[in-house]
Formats: C-alpha cells, structure tokens, sequence
C-alpha cells in the first residue's frame, strides 16, 4: 500500500488505479443515496411504486424513451425520440431487469458519478494519482454539480460535465505521452460530448482552441501536436457522429501506414536490387516527408471546421445569456414584440458571489483555497491552462446563471487536491501526513454533504396530480391538445399522452403570448384564443401575425379585441383541447401574466394586476391581518394596504363540503371597487386580487368554478387540478 499514498512524481499500478476509482464511485453514489432515503416513505412522492424524478426536463426525455419502445410517434408531438438520452434510456429498459420508473430515477446518479473516473486520470497523467483521488471524492459531490447529478434530477448533465472531462484528460494524455495508440481518444469523448449535447459545441471549441495556443506557445515544433489538433479540429465539426467515427478511421489508417512506411524504409538492410536502392530514403528525408504530410492534414480540417459553420453558434449563444433584452421583434410584414422568456428563468439570471463560490467549491473559504490550488497547479503543469475553458465557463455563471458553474467545478477540485499535496509533502511522518491529507479533504466535503443532506427537493408533480393527468390520458386522444403553462408540458405529454402548444424547451415570448392570453383573459377570450393556437399550431403556422395575415389586420389591438369579443372567425376545429389548472400555478400566476400584460406594438407592459397570496393570517374578530401591513376590516368592508384604506367589491369563501362537493360563497360589499379577498377554506389560503384576475379563465374555472356552459365542459375536477373541455 505504500505505492498508493506515494507523492512524488509517479502512477499507480492498474489494480490500485481500479480500486479508487471504485471507491470513489461508490462514495458519490452512497452520498446521493441520503435523498432517497429522506423521501422513500412518502407515498405522494411515488408513482406505480417507485419515486419519481425531480425535475420538469427529464419528463422530455422519458416521453422519448416511452415513445422508442412503443414505437408510436405523432407528427408535431415534440417527442424526442431522436434524442442520446432517450435512445439509451430504452436500449437500458429494453436490456436490463428494473422497471422505466427506477431506470430513470437512477440513471442521472450512476452516469453522473462517473466524473471520478476522468478526475483519477488526469492525476494519474500528471503522476499525481492521489491528487485525482482527492479531487474526484470532492468534484463528483460538489454543491452544483451534486443538484444536476442528484438522484432524480433525470437530463443531459449527467454527462455534460463528464465528456469534457474525459475530452480534458485525453488531450493531457496526448500531450505528455505523444503516442499514437492514444490519438484517438479526445477526439472519441470530444464528438460524444456535441453528440450528447450539441450546446457543448462553444467548450468543445474552447479547449480545441486552447489547445492550438499551446501548441504554437510552447509545443510548435511538436509534430504529434498537429496530429492530436487535427482530429480535434474534424471532431468539433457539426457533422453526423457516425461520419466523424468513419473520418477518424480513415485517417488513423492513413496515419498509421505512414508511419509504419517510415519505419520499413529506415530499417530495411541494404540490397544490391537497384529498386530498392532507388526507394531507399534517409531517416530525416522520411521524417520532413511526414511532417508535411500531417501539416496538409491539419491545414485541410482547420478550413473545414471554419467552412462548417460550427462558430456561429456562438453569437447566439452570447446574444441568448450575455446580451439580455426586454423584448424582442418576430420580424415579418407584421413586426410584433414579445416579452423575453429569459428574464423569467432563474438560472439564466446573475447570481451573488457567496453562491457561485459555494455552488463551485461547497464553501467560500474552500473557493479561494482551490483558487490558489488551481494556480499553483497551471504553474506546475503549464499544460492544465487547457483546462481554463472550462473554469471560465464556470465563472460565466457569476453574470449569466447558475447553471454553468458545474463546469469549474472538476477543475477547482482538482486544484485543491493539489494544493493538500503540497501541504502535506514535507510532513516527515507518514502517518501524520496522511491523517493531515485526510482531514483536510473531509473539511471539504463536509459543507458539501451538509448541503445534500438539506437540499429536499420535492419530485416535480405529487400522486394526486400525476393521478389527474393519467386519468386524462384514457380521456384524450394522442392527438389532442392540453392548454397548460410551460412548466407543465412535459410531465402532462408523459402521464397523458397528448400534444401541448408549450414546454420547457418551446417557450419563447412569440408562443407563450397565446397560451398566457388563454389563461389569464375572461372566458371568451380565451375560447377563441385556444382555438386559434391549436389550429394553427397543426398548420405549422403558429404565430399571432399568422393569424392576423389570415384575417387581412395589421393592427395587433384591433386582432385582440376581436378575439376578446369572440368575433373572429375561427379556423375548422379537427381535433379536442382540454385545459389543464393545477392548484401549484397560482404560486407563478404573476410571472405567467407577464406574457400577455404587454403592448405587442411597443412590448411594454401595459397591464400591472394586483395580486397577492397568504397562507398566513389572523382573524382577529373585527379584522383579518393578512400579513406584510395588509388588514382586512370585516365591519367597514375595507382592505388597508399600508397606509392606503381602500373599499372590497366581493369576498368569496370557497370549500369543499363533507361530501367533496365544491361550494362557494359571495358577500358582495360595493360594486366597482376593483378588489375582492377570496378565503380558500379548504387550502387555508386566503388571495386579495383585481378584477383583471378575478375574471380571469384561471379564476373562473380553477379558484371559483363558474366557467361559461357553453365554452368549457368540467371533465376531471380535484382540489389539486383541474381539466376542462374547450367546447368550441
């Protein structure tokens, strides 16, 4: 074992290699263990007996997964049956003896832990295994990257931090030990990598470019280099995986004969055959001969990688994270501005330092400290400056969102398991040495693990509400449509088997304008809405300047008003939708009005509702504190925000009787005065609103259940959601 805890420069042999990467793995799958153990008793966690996943992407890639092995697939339905994490998903259920369910529950933690794999590598490549070790126990649990590998939390990151790492360590390799049996590997994890996740390509481009300085820096008389960068070079090309694994072949094969070609004429014996002599070449003759030979390789898949397009991805991802606006023009002959979904997305937003220190390292002591290990380590190893693309891009996260601070994180982890090396490398005592090195790393892990034991996330929908949309599905037709806020789309086409007009991934302000009318308009207006939606959304035609072309108006108030007044023409209706109204909503319902509350000439907000929730209140016989200054006098029929005294025009109490039948009471005070206090008995809510909301289809139909017999049918009605039919 003396081998094992060696800290000078040297490897472990394989089977010591073997067993911390074992280890390792089973670390990070123990600790993300704790939130299966804190959940696996509630029953409202579980579906057809297992728990389910906790977050709304990984509904997306299930539906895919569910639709490969049934072999059923609708034009327009949005199912992702092409997508990597589908397709593995139903070769894994087709293959193994779990039901989906636990298949995907489990997946994102096993193929996530594989971090420490890559982690164990580079520290083996630099000839510090125990470094890697040290970073792997630590990377593969890290505060954000543990959120987006947890149990659950089924999407495409389980691997997109893996790749890179894989792609990082196999450049090192190339670069340190410049053989050829090698040569292949980055440019392998680097293609799986934009396979996988095709938003990879700005890193992939990085680290290829990072490793092209380098080379020049340090490394350009290297002709091995030129090699590694022309395969690197034709992997970040945004071709078909199967035609780069064909190139690399091809190439390798080229390569490798005419190497072999060199070694032939440098060691064949002399021969009095005047052919042989005439073949006969001098060892440097042969070896400027293949210099210049890989130089035209990698000078043809330079121009290609640039004549493919691939950097113009860039721009938009700049102008999408970096470049935020309010709003935004669907430029046509009508021009129409829209309000930009980004501004809604947390994780697209900037976050404070403390948190993009702890999300990166677990503390923000720990932060600077793998700040300094990572500096000393790029000292030491000026090769590890490739590895700086992936640092930055986790500090983008510091301005542009959270979500790319899993990219630092391998890197930082490494840098402090190189800075415990240094520490601990003087201490005389071996004992005292590793006992330092392995208190060291559990000062570390230990906020990190405070974090995972307190980070409880809920699955994304209960049993109650899984339950309705299951209901549905036997209700529905595949192709009709659910009308439900983007949050919801992809959990509903999973559980009930239809189409939606929005989700996670089609959320942009152009068509999220539609569904937020139909949802926060009166009634009518939002028959008419949906109608329209869904019909051109089958046409492929699904644009509100679509609809206004058809009707030969190039005002959008004009179009709205119509469409408010129910005097639009309606196109054929050829198929059913059903609105779907889940209590969870009213929790967002002032994020979802944004959508619609604009002028769509100017994309200013134009409406401002008033709208505010408490399960928090007190009745204190003549008043009702609401909380936050807000106070409700039952006596004066009054409602004082503050300062403000201002009179209530309706209080509504809503229950559910003995029997589960839904009832509801209207005390009218003074008509006109524009705000109402709605007490939801039954939920222990209380809602003091505007009548823009309170006639709003989600209050009609959802809150009070008055919506209009002749425009919505009640299909399936719970106290935790609600469907409705749209009649028209």
């Amino acid at each position: 074992m003396k081998e094992f805890f060696n800290l000078e420069d040297s490897r472990w042999k394989p089977s010591y290699l073997i067993l911390a990467i074992f280890l390792s793995f089973l670390f990070s799958i123990s600790l993300r263990y704790i939130w299966v153990e804190q959940f696996q008793n509630v029953e409202s966690f579980k579906w057809l007996g297992q728990l389910m996943i906790n977050t709304n992407d990984g509904y997306y890639f299930a539906e895919g997964a569910r639709d490969i092995i049934s072999g059923t697939h609708q034009k327009l339905d949005s199912s992702p049956i092409h997508q990597p994490l589908s397709q593995l998903t139903a070769i894994l259920a087709q293959l193994l003896p779990f039901s989906f369910e636990t298949i995907i529950l489990w997946l994102p933690a096993v193929m996530g832990s594989l971090l420490v794999v890559p982690l164990i590598l580079i520290g083996q490549t630099l000839r510090q295994p125990l470094m890697g070790l040290i970073g792997a126990l630590l990377g593969s649990i890290t505060w954000s990257y543990y959120n987006r590998t947890m149990v659950g939390y089924y999407d495409t990151d389980m691997l997109t931090v893996v790749l890179p790492t894989f792609t990082l360590w196999g450049i090192l390799l190339n670069i340190r030990e410049k053989e050829n049996r090698f040569l292949l590997l980055p440019p392998i994890f680097l293609s799986l990598n934009l396979f996988w996740y095709p938003q990879s390509l700005s890193l992939n481009l990085a680290l290829t470019g990072v490793t092209f300085l380098y080379t020049l820096i340090w490394e350009r008389k290297e002709i091995f280099n030129y090699k590694l960068l022309t395969f690197l070079f034709l992997a970040s090309m945004p071709i078909e995986i199967y035609w780069k694994f064909l190139i690399f072949a091809l190439l390798f094969g080229v390569i490798f004969y005419y190497e072999n070609r060199k070694h032939y004429q440098e060691e064949k014996p002399e021969d009095d055959g005047d052919e042989v002599v005439i073949l006969k070449k001098s060892k440097k003759e042969v070896d400027i001969h293949l210099d210049k030979f890989v130089l035209v390789l990698f000078a043809i898949s330079g121009i290609a990688l640039i004549a493919s397009g691939a950097f113009n991805d860039i721009i938009q991802k700049l102008q999408s994270y970096v470049f935020r606006t309010d709003s935004y023009a669907v430029k046509d002959e009508i021009e129409l501005h829209f309000y930009n979904v980004v501004k809604t997305v947390r994780e697209a937003s900037a976050i404070p330092f403390e948190t993009f220190a702890n999300r990166i390292s677990g503390h923000i002591v720990t932060f600077w400290i793998s700040t300094l290990g990572v500096i000393l380590m790029v000292i030491r190893w000026k090769e590890l400056l490739i590895a700086l693309p992936m640092v930055g891009l986790g500090y983008l996260a510091y301005h542009s969102g959270l979500r790319f601070t899993v990219y630092a994180v391998p890197i930082y982890a490494l840098g402090l398991g190189y800075l415990i090396i240094v520490v601990i490398k003087d201490f005389k005592s071996p004992i005292f040495r590793y006992a330092f090195a392995v208190i060291l790393t559990t000062l570390a892990i230990y906020p990190n693990y405070k974090h995972i034991e307190n980070y409880r996330v809920p699955v994304v929908f209960n049993k109650n509400e899984v339950a309705v949309l299951d209901e549905l599905k036997y209700i529905a037709k595949r192709e009709d449509y659910v009308l439900a806020w983007w949050d919801y789309g992809y959990p509903i086409r999973f559980y009930s088997d239809v189409k939606t007009l929005v989700d996670g991934g089609q959320h942009s302000g152009s068509i999220n304008f539609p569904v937020s009318w139909s949802l926060m308009r009166p009634p009518l207006a939002s028959a008419y809405m949906a109608r329209l939606a869904v019909e051109y959304r089958e046409m492929e035609r699904f644009q509100i300047a679509e609809m206004m072309k058809d009707r030969n108006i190039t005002e959008p108030d004009e179009f709205l008003e119509k469409v408010s007044k129910g005097e639009i023409e309606l196109p054929k209706k050829t198929r059913e939708v059903y609105y779907y109204l889940p209590l969870r909503m009213l929790n967002i319902l002032p994020t979802v009005g944004l959508f619609s509350q604009i002028d769509l000439k100017t994309g200013n907000q134009v409406i401002k509702p008033f709208f505010y929730q408490t399960n928090s209140f007190k009745d204190n016989g003549r008043y009702i504190d609401m909380g936050n200054g807000i106070v409700f006098d039952k006596v004066k029929a009054t409602i004082r925000i503050g300062k403000i005294e201002r009179p209530i025009e309706s209080f509504y109490i809503t229950k559910y009787d003995r029997d589960g039948k839904f009832r509801v009471v209207r005390l009218q005070s003074r008509a006109g005065a524009n705000l109402s206090i709605i007490f939801m008995q039954s939920y222990g809510k209380m809602l003091l609103v505007d009548n823009y909301l309170l006639n709003s289809t989600y209050f009609r139909l959802f809150i009070l259940e008055t919506a209009p017999k002749d425009l919505f049918e009640p299909v399936i009605m719970t106290p935790i959601a609600k469907v409705y039919r749209l009649k028209i």
